[in-house]
């Protein structure tokens, strides 16, 4: 007979929305990423990703407002590692965000404007909810044996 037992692990932080407050925000991922068995490889680019969402958050859906409350949410298993971000911000219009042409944003020298775009290459799964009035939440996900190298 199979054992179907399956742990998961959970993992909580508030923070304010404040860019002083993403140090903290690495750190919690790091120890978490750590504890769940990932590789050097996948905890810099799952903290990368968790990065680049919550620094949307703060400069879009809080418009640097430094009382927002941003909730971080952990939670994996010996395979799964899966982030839950919840702002209660200005929405995201995600359907406006296009794929950037990679080459076109180098000739141009550009800054910024590549968050979702590395998010999206970084994890296995990025997915965006939005209830207008009430949340914005983005799940990110990522296989544990996997690297976006």
């Amino acid at each position: 007979m199979k054992n179907n037992n399956i742990k998961i692990k959970f993992n909580e932080l508030v923070i304010q929305s404040r860019t002083d407050n993403l140090t903290k925000i690495r750190e919690f991922v790091y120890s978490a990423a750590k504890q769940a068995g990932a590789s050097k490889e996948v905890i810099e680019d799952i903290i990368l990703a968790v990065d680049e969402a919550i620094t949307n958050i703060i400069k879009h859906a809080y418009k640097l407002y430094p009382e927002g409350k941003i909730f971080v949410k952990i939670k994996y298993t010996a395979k799964i590692f899966t982030v839950v971000i919840t702002d209660y911000g200005i929405p995201l219009e995600s359907s406006k965000v296009k794929k950037p042409d990679i080459r076109k944003y180098c000739r141009q020298h550009k800054i910024g404007g590549l968050g979702m775009y590395l998010m999206k290459t970084l994890m296995d799964e990025v997915k965006y909810t939005s209830v207008p009035g009430k949340y914005n939440q983005v799940l990110l996900t990522k296989n544990l044996n996997t690297s976006s190298r």
